[in-house]
């Protein structure tokens, strides 16, 4: 029988059918996922959002014409115009300029809470669902403590006992942030600790933690990028909040939830102060929100046989 040919370059390689190696096999699946979510009008949408994040961020002595900090009070106030693109505020200060430099922030939040919670919620989640017993029932009690209190609020609690600042802020998000990701964690294991392989593994001497660490945790690890993706936007959001109240970045420094609440008197007559850095806000928030839809439909077995 006649063998098929088979394609020449990158493609082709991505696309044999009998990958000669665990690096080809990983590859082929990562393009396969690309192929799909590229599929994806409404993730496609969210991914240029984020990624148009991240340029501004990383690009943003070039594109801005200052650092956003300085005053300048005889340009106070002055519409959206070709010279100031979405105005200035009461200090006379490009509002374009501050919200580009703001996003360092919003990014700098969205890092730290994410490289802390994810973590912490898979180490007590994976933990929990393989040890059972007691072990599970004090770690879930924990974890209901913390689900019980409205995320903000409770922030507003730390951030309190902590003191106003960005790092403290991170810290007080992130502690009100990381039980949900420890009751999803939790749940894969339960589906699996009787899985085959699992006993194998244990039959032949293997160790909790190795079992954990090899076998456990990478089959949790898709959920909770897919929550984490979808729970940034709640992030962005707390942060927000806490930089309204003056309990987060502290002025000058560009940090959206802080401009609006310094912008808010502004609304009725310099509508666009506050206006620019809510939208930025909703915009992003809205960006991760639809990159967290289609992370999901890719890493999700479940609804990708939907």
């Amino acid at each position: 029988m006649a063998t098929q040919p088979r394609a020449a370059g990158l493609r082709g390689w991505l696309m044999d059918p009998s990958p000669a190696s665990t690096w080809q096999a990983r590859a082929q699946r990562g393009y396969l996922g690309w192929v799909g979510f590229r599929a994806n009008p409404i993730a496609m949408a969210g991914f240029v959002i984020v990624a148009a994040l991240l340029l501004a961020a990383a690009f943003a002595p070039w594109i801005t014409s200052s650092d956003g900090l300085a005053p300048n009070l005889g340009a106070r106030l002055l519409p959206p115009s070709s010279e100031h693109w979405l105005g200035t505020d009461q200090l006379g200060r490009d509002i374009f300029d501050r919200i580009i430099w703001g996003s360092r922030i919003t990014l700098y939040i969205v890092i730290l809470v994410s490289i802390i919670v994810a973590p912490i919620g898979l180490a007590v989640g994976t933990i929990a669902g393989y040890a059972g017993g007691w072990v599970d029932a004090v770690l879930m009690r924990i974890v209901d403590i913390f689900l019980a209190f409205p995320r903000l609020i409770l922030a507003l609690a730390f951030v309190a006992a902590l003191g106003a600042g960005i790092e403290n802020a991170v810290l007080a998000i992130a502690l009100t942030t990381w039980s949900p990701y420890a009751r999803i964690a939790r749940a894969e294991v339960l589906t699996i600790r009787k899985s085959d392989f699992i006993v194998a593994a244990e039959a032949q001497g293997a160790s909790t933690f190795r079992i954990i660490r090899r076998h456990v945790v990478p089959l949790c690890l898709a959920s909770v990028i897919v929550r984490l993706t979808l729970d940034m936007a709640g992030i962005i959001l707390t942060a927000a909040g806490l930089g309204f109240l003056g309990l987060g970045a502290q002025p000058p420094l560009p940090e959206w939830g802080a401009m609006i609440s310094t912008g808010r008197q502004f609304l009725l007559d310099q509508w666009w102060v506050p206006t620019a850095p809510g939208a930025a806000i909703f915009l992003v928030s809205l960006g991760f929100c639809l990159l967290g839809d289609g992370l999901r439909d890719i890493l999700d077995p479940k609804s990708a046989a939907k």
